[in-house]
């Protein structure tokens, strides 16, 4: 059954009704039509089963045949992510979603290539949301992750909220896997964390500054084999090992 997405703003049971981007797609593109049915989500958590009743150009309105609230993910995953060359960062942000990442932070670092200043920073956060936004409606999920403006580490660090633990993918011989980390977790505080930072970094890794700056602010470095991985194969290696241990 397809699927829209509705913002929570907009998320009014008594009177549901898709926006002119959503309506194009159904009528023009799926071709439904009056007495069609689909489900609706807000991204966070909420979704039913709807009907349409009545099409128009610009708006379709819609009635609620069952609707219900997904419960929140057990554990709040939060991606910080060194921004990669070319499309990677599509895929990323896809793939985030579909293993249950909470936000997506999208880092630029001193080894990063890419660069862009405010403006064009704005438009690849709106079109990394809506790929966020697109995953979500192919793969069934109700929790949308929200993707942050493109920031420094130092600047996230600053304004970061509070975690239960905080991870980076190192390279350095201290670095230790991430099941022990998470063993030592339960050990220590009886129960798995219910937010966790992981931060992985560009092609090149992280500079000894940045590491340094990540370890200050309580980042535990996490191995990820002996095999170096690209950072997409990275964050996406992280995420599946936390959404399995923490989310299951």
């Amino acid at each position: 059954m397809p699927r829209f997405y509705i913002p929570p703003d907009r998320w009014n049971l008594d009177r549901l009704a898709l926006d002119e981007d959503e309506t194009h797609h159904a009528t023009d593109v799926l071709r439904m039509k009056v007495g069609d049915c689909a489900t609706v989500f807000n991204g966070e958590g909420g979704h039913a089963k709807v009907e349409f009743v009545s099409v128009g150009k610009r708006a379709i309105e819609l009635k609620v045949l069952h609707a219900s609230q997904s419960p929140p993910p057990a554990c709040r995953i939060t991606l910080g992510q060194a921004i990669p060359k070319g499309k990677n960062m599509d895929l990323i942000v896809q793939k985030a979603t579909e293993l249950g990442a909470a936000a997506v932070v999208p880092l630029t670092t001193e080894r990063t290539v890419v660069q862009f200043d405010a403006r064009d920073a704005e438009k690849k956060r709106e079109k990394w949301q809506a790929v966020a936004i697109e995953a979500c409606k192919q793969c069934g999920q109700d929790w949308l992750p929200a993707v942050l403006p493109a920031q420094t580490l130092a600047a996230f660090f600053q304004d970061q909220p509070a975690f239960d633990l905080l991870l980076i993918a190192s390279l350095q011989p201290d670095a230790l896997h991430p099941k022990k980390v998470l063993a030592d977790y339960r050990r220590e505080k009886g129960a798995n964390p219910a937010s966790v930072l992981v931060v992985i970094g560009p092609e090149g890794d992280f500079t000894p500054a940045e590491m340094a700056l990540a370890k200050a602010h309580g980042c535990r470095p996490i191995t990820l084999g002996p095999i170096v991985l690209r950072t997409e194969t990275a964050a996406l290696y992280c995420l599946s090992v936390l959404s399995y241990e923490l989310m299951g």
